[in-house]
């Protein structure tokens, strides 16, 4: 007899950081089973990243992950996430596309979570893209996601029907912070910082992006900074 009260699935990229965390507890809250998708691509924080990771999944009862090494980006380079010779930024928000732009990361995320979708039987991917308050990343914006989410349902099974999840793509970072503490996201395990695995360098993009969050929001960031 079939099971009416099977919950549904989602995949949710989860990079251990604060934005794509929230929107996997926002679809904990709605009920549906998650599948943790993380990749490693040479990036700078690649361990830090991944431990964080796992301990979110912990927290959040994850039954099934997919831990994906992607390492033509270590040979693609073109960043500072993964290319040790070129620095990372420390001296503020950079103006148009930033050297920490990874050439088409979420693309190929999504794709890769597409088609980890359509073998679980899952009908939403969820990102935690922000576009309004953001470093610039044009695979961050709404309306690419949204191309990307028709492109998935035209090179899928007719059976296939996709819907990506972008929940936080017009919030700013303040608002993150506040719906983080709404949803009881365990903060103090996720990391940011593009520089440092053992403390937040506290001056890199990211790092400024989420401190002025915790600012605006009146609450005080969990992790420790050097």
């Amino acid at each position: 007899m079939e099971n009416n009260n099977k919950r549904k699935k989602a995949v949710c990229i989860m990079s251990g950081g604060m934005d794509s965390t929230l929107s996997a507890y926002m679809m904990h809250k709605e009920w549906y089973e998650i599948i943790a998708v993380h990749f490693n691509y040479n990036q700078r924080t690649e361990q830090k990243e991944l431990a964080c990771f796992h301990a979110i999944c912990d927290a959040l009862n994850v039954k099934e992950k997919y831990v994906l090494d992607l390492d033509f980006f270590k040979q693609l380079g073109a960043s500072a996430l993964t290319d040790r010779s070129i620095e990372v930024p420390t001296g503020g928000v950079e103006e148009g596309v930033p050297v920490t732009y990874v050439p088409f990361r979420n693309g190929i995320f999504l794709s890769m979570a597409a088609a980890i979708a359509e073998k679980e039987g899952a009908e939403v991917i969820s990102i935690g893209v922000v576009q309004e308050d953001s470093s610039g990343y044009p695979d961050c914006r709404e309306d690419y996601i949204e191309a990307m989410q028709n492109a998935i349902n035209l090179g899928t099974k007719e059976s296939t029907n996709i819907r990506i999840n972008m929940p936080l793509v017009h919030l700013l970072k303040s608002q993150i912070v506040q719906k983080a503490l709404e949803y009881a996201v365990p903060l103090e395990l996720t990391w940011s910082c593009y520089k440092s695995e053992e403390r937040a360098c506290g001056v890199c993009d990211s790092c400024r992006l989420r401190l002025n969050g915790f600012d605006e929001a009146g609450v005080k960031d969990p992790i420790e900074y050097e």
